[in-house]
């Protein structure tokens, strides 16, 4: 399933793709795994994308606290428009004259999946989306284990709020910080400062031969 472009019509009309270097999007296929990422966002206020991918784009949600692993922790997650399924490997500065200016990291990145075992796991997703009730288990590099989204209020509005809560499983942990304990992206091993800087990705050490 291709993205349809009239899912990402709010998405483009924001943006001005000879300015910007993020991606106009429809041109990738639906990911064999469902992807997942969040992009920490220094925009005009430091902020969390969470995006899952459902229906061919990534559904998109602001979360200014970034995730809680602490499940009494329940963190304001804001909808905002779908993005193109390119946009999980964006990782850059956006002009400040444009919208969203900023530096963007990919802070995690992996697949999710439903939290149920259905026989149709993405139609039990789908269900649960539009009931404002989605329940998801991440499959991260750095956030595993099960989540939920709730609707609050504003069903279809501009500003559309949910929240973001860690399911009690084996990766909660409330005494951890996911925030502060990874400054890094999980792409490239680059800081905000570095990325804003242009510097390039870091590479990963791999051991030499035994002698």
């Amino acid at each position: 399933m291709t993205t349809r472009a009239g899912e990402l019509t709010e998405y483009r009309r924001k943006r001005d793709f000879t300015r910007t270097s993020e991606p106009a999007g429809g041109g990738r296929k639906k990911s064999p795994k469902l992807a997942y990422v969040i992009q920490k966002h220094a925009a005009s206020r430091l902020h969390f994308d969470l995006r899952l991918e459902l229906d061919g784009v990534m559904k998109s949600w602001a979360v200014p606290k970034g995730p809680s692993l602490d499940p009494s922790v329940k963190r304001l997650a804001i909808h905002v428009e779908d993005h193109p399924i390119e946009y999980n490997a964006f990782e850059g500065t956006i002009p400040e004259d444009e919208y969203g200016g900023g530096t963007v990291m990919v802070w995690d990145t992996g697949s999710y999946t439903s939290a149920g075992g259905e026989d149709d796991p993405e139609e039990a997703l789908r269900q649960g989306y539009r009931k404002g009730d989605f329940k998801f288990v991440l499959r991260g590099k750095r956030l595993k284990g099960s989540w939920v989204l709730v609707r609050t209020r504003g069903w279809g509005g501009r500003k559309e709020q949910w929240l973001l809560i860690k399911h009690r499983d084996d990766e909660a942990d409330a005494s951890s910080d996911p925030v502060a304990e990874h400054p890094t992206s999980a792409k490239s091993g680059r800081t905000m400062e570095e990325i804003a800087d242009g510097r390039p990705p870091k590479r990963s050490r791999k051991r030499g031969p035994k002698r």
